[in-house]
């Protein structure tokens, strides 16, 4: 058996992926909300009406457009300190996209590299790293991440680094969980026989055979991160204060609620959309890659 011989996650199944997509109102509507979400981060600086940064004091708590007092410069209304809610949102956009990408792939490279050397290989390696996964999953997401920003500062770099190593574990157990199926299939053992080095075997083999999974995990645990960044910034725990992010949004407006409902209830709406987007494209590619959705055809 040559090394093209091992079934792989490639170019037909992506092709088949793609024609049922456009079959799936539920990841037509994900992938429509995802791609909204990205353009509009993409696009921050030449949409948003106003500097997010920027004070007027003149206009505090001037509320959206369709309220009594409202101002069509303000379509979503201003905060505290006059800021603009809607150039907030949309400039808090890049960060929280960037912050949970750059997580869940820190921690995607991390989670898989071990899965597949742990499930692999076996032995005390795999029951080492596993011991710290059990260690690691006994200890609340929250506490844990508290912990480790209360160390290393708050700031960009260190909260995707808090968020990859605090998450890791999701990928390492589905991950490592299918690599000890998929090592015993044929072409594994077809490879071993002649002569292929282990490390070949893995990325060679063993990883396209896991791709669809991978992409799952990854595609979910987005979501997961938008939602732990949110949480981390809304206790004061995630970037700097001036850095304006959906959940230090929220965080903002706590203390107006019931007189400036509209400071955290439009930030909190798009978190709400863009985890809805994620999760449902995320159901649908599930269900695509999985092994039922791999047996349908296209």
């Amino acid at each position: 058996m040559t090394d093209n011989q091992s079934p792989q996650f490639g170019a037909a199944t992506a092709t088949s992926v793609l024609k049922r997509l456009w079959r799936s109102p539920e990841g037509l509507v994900g992938l429509v909300i995802v791609l909204l979400v990205i353009a509009i981060a993409i696009l921050a600086p030449w949409i948003s009406p106003h500097d997010p940064a920027q004070q007027h004091i003149v206009q505090r708590f001037t509320p959206p457009v369709w309220v009594e007092g409202g101002n069509p410069e303000y379509l979503l209304g201003a905060d505290s300190l006059g800021r603009d809610v809607l150039s907030r949102i949309i400039h808090g956009s890049r960060i929280s996209l960037t912050i949970g990408l750059s997580a869940a792939f820190l921690s995607g490279t991390m989670g898989v590299f071990l899965g597949l050397v742990a499930g692999y290989l076996r032995g005390g390696l795999d029951t080492i790293i596993s011991r710290i996964c059990d260690v690691q999953q006994a200890i609340p997401f929250l506490v844990l991440a508290i912990a480790v920003v209360a160390m290393l500062g708050p700031g960009l770099v260190n909260l995707i680094v808090v968020l990859a190593v605090t998450t890791w574990v999701n990928y390492f157990r589905i991950v490592r969980g299918r690599v000890l199926s998929v090592r015993e299939e044929q072409y594994i053992w077809a490879a071993r026989s002649i002569g292929c080095s282990s490390f070949r075997i893995i990325f060679r083999h063993v990883l396209p055979n896991v791709a669809a999974s991978i992409i799952v995990i990854a595609t979910l645990l987005v979501a997961n991160m938008i939602i732990f960044e949110a949480s981390l910034s809304f206790l004061g725990l995630g970037v700097p204060s001036s850095i304006p992010t959906w959940g230090r949004i929220v965080s903002d407006g706590r203390e107006h609620v019931t007189s400036a409902w509209w400071i955290s209830l439009f930030p909190g709406l798009a978190i709400l959309c863009t985890v809805m987007g994620i999760n449902l494209l995320g159901d649908w590619l599930q269900e695509a890659l999985g092994p039922r959705g791999r047996g349908r055809r296209g």
